[in-house]
């Protein structure tokens, strides 16, 4: 009896102590309903505050950084490899383009925009731009939102006002870094700057006008929910805006690197092709240092000493087709300069020869001559 008394007693200690956890939720903190529901949190793009945290990164420590570049790139939209940075020009079914998503966070002021400065991007609160002004710089109609205040003001742009056509490039600030406890190179994107091409009154070739900074991850967020696809050939979209940027899918030529004159590549090199050898150079200087980091395995040796054969070979080739031409020249020189010989003795063959003997002059006198011969 004392047995089954304890037993039951046990019972009920065990399930005072559940009770009150089955109220909780897994992380052991009772939740609050709040009186929107469950979706009160999102913000007019459907994104919550824990999803946003899901793509906040920690900035590696300077003391793990052994290099590091920061470089410039312009990306062309009217390239096949940046065309998923452009279209739709309007939204539709499949989405929208990244113009149209920097537009609508900027109108329902969900992330800061900063100044454009040519090479002192920075992008603190006395360099951050109000969107107003911005709006009628570059002369966009809008009107403001409801619950718009001065402290926090939100704007409605119409779609057809939004210049999305007109943005055919992008600037970007890339970070190369080299981490010792990784032990690789990353490429991170840090901002991105939309450029409106336009064209005056009078025509001709359209102006650049570099509208504002955004940071990355400030957008990074939103740009993850937009997948696009990258092939005309699959229709599939199997990455987002975010992969975009992070598997480095796009392509884009180096217009500066950060340097202590602060000067562009085109001031650095006026002429086209000592400013193209630049660039390539840059870019060559880039690729070695992360192939040079490890030391190559067996197959890859094997590969260069491959590749370099090959390249002797085709080196070698070319200059024995280019001493093959130099004989076959001097050889059909040759046959003409014969051809020549051989027509010049034919002529000279065929020439008549001019007679030795003297002829005798005739005498227009009437009276006979008499033979020298018969003479005494």
């Amino acid at each position: 009896m004392k047995t089954l008394k304890y037993i039951v007693t046990s019972l009920l200690l065990v399930s005072a102590a559940i009770l009150p956890l089955m109220a909780q939720d897994n992380g052991g903190v009772v939740r609050r309903r709040t009186p929107g529901g469950r979706d009160a949190d999102k913000d007019a793009t459907g994104m919550t505050q824990r999803m946003k945290s899901f793509y906040e990164e920690d900035e590696p420590s300077d003391a793990n950084i052994e290099w590091m570049r920061v470089i410039y790139r312009s990306i062309d939209l009217t390239d096949v490899t940046n065309m998923a940075l452009y279209y739709p020009e309007l939204p539709n079914e499949d989405g929208q383009n990244l113009f149209f998503i920097i537009m609508r966070l900027l109108a329902d002021g969900k992330i800061p925009a900063y100044e454009y400065l040519d090479g002192r991007e920075l992008f603190t609160d006395q360099y951050r731009i109000k969107v107003s002004d911005m709006l009628d710089r570059f002369h966009v109609l809008y009107t403001e939102a409801k619950g718009s205040t001065e402290r926090n003001p939100r704007y409605t742009i119409e779609e057809s006002d939004i210049p999305s056509n007109e943005v055919l490039s992008y600037y970007i600030i890339e970070k190369m870094e080299f981490d010792r406890l990784e032990g690789k190179m990353k490429k991170n994107v840090l901002a991105i700057c939309p450029v409106l091409h336009r064209t005056d009154e009078f025509g001709g070739d359209a102006i650049r006008y570099p509208m504002f900074w955004v940071k990355m991850s400030d957008i990074r967020p939103y740009i993850a929910q937009q997948y696009v696809f990258t092939d005309n050939d699959n229709n599939l979209a199997r990455y987002n805006l975010e992969d975009f940027f992070i598997m480095g899918m796009y392509k884009g030529s180096i217009y500066k690197t950060k340097n202590l004159r602060n000067l562009s590549m085109v001031q650095m090199f006026p002429d086209p092709e000592d400013l193209k050898h630049a660039q390539d150079s840059i870019e060559n200087r880039l690729e070695s240092f992360d192939r040079n980091l490890w030391i190559p395995s067996r197959e890859e040796l094997q590969a260069r000493a491959e590749a370099r054969e090959a390249a002797a070979d085709s080196i070698a080739a070319a200059e024995a087709g280019n001493d093959e031409e130099i004989v076959i020249r001097d050889r059909d020189e040759d046959k003409e300069k014969e051809k020549k010989e051989a027509k010049n003795k034919r002529s000279s063959r065929n020439k008549p020869k001019k007679s030795n003997v003297k002829q005798a002059k005739i005498s227009n006198s009437g009276s006979a001559v008499r033979s020298v011969r018969r003479r005494k």
